[in-house]
């Protein structure tokens, strides 16, 4: 029987945020979500094509087909969570993806608990948020590594991308904030 090994989401490069340690920023140039729903069909392809590898599982927890259409383009494996106010069931995922705030009755650090629970080493819970609220990601960020998630990266999705050597005004209507399970099983926090 052949054994098979996890690989780890690709290194995040670019600018950094302050933190401990400091966190990579990212621009994404990718379409508003329309009302109701999590994000646009080109932020879905970015999430599955730069945080996982053919074959891994994803778990769906957004509003919207979005990152359902991407996941089976690209050919990995899901689990669409469409009871998402009862629960959802506990599965080992590369990827879990989720708008904020959550439709889960549970508390946010109980959130967390179960998606680290649920990822493999390496993998990563992404959290999407309408951009504004300047204290939103400051508390996601605290619940994920009260639960032992890592602050992995820092997406700021914009509609269009900004342009070297001119002062633009980006039009940011998403942030994306990844954590991430150790690969390093030491029992410790991760963050």
């Amino acid at each position: 029987m052949t054994e098979r090994k996890h690989r780890q989401a690709p290194v995040p490069v670019g600018d950094t945020v302050s933190g401990d340690p400091p966190v990579p920023i990212t621009v994404w140039p990718v379409p508003a979500p329309a009302a109701g729903e999590t994000m646009s069909n080109a932020m879905g392809v970015r999430l599955v094509h730069n945080l996982t590898h053919p074959s891994d599982l994803i778990t769906d927890l957004t509003a919207g087909p979005q990152l359902a259409r991407a996941i089976i383009a690209a050919r990995r494996r899901s689990h669409l969570q469409y009871t998402r106010r009862l629960g959802w069931e506990w599965h080992t995922a590369t990827l879990v993806v989720t708008g904020w705030p959550i439709d889960d009755p549970a508390e946010p650090g109980d959130f967390f608990d179960r998606c680290r629970t649920s990822l493999v080493p390496g993998g990563c819970v992404a959290v999407l948020l309408p951009h504004g609220d300047v204290v939103l990601p400051v508390d996601v960020i605290t619940a994920a590594k009260k639960a032992g998630l890592a602050y992995l990266q820092h997406i700021v999705a914009a509609d269009r991308q900004p342009r070297r050597g001119q002062h633009t005004q980006l039009d940011i209507h998403t942030d994306v904030l990844i954590m991430t399970r150790s690969a390093t099983e030491n029992g410790g926090n991760d963050g």
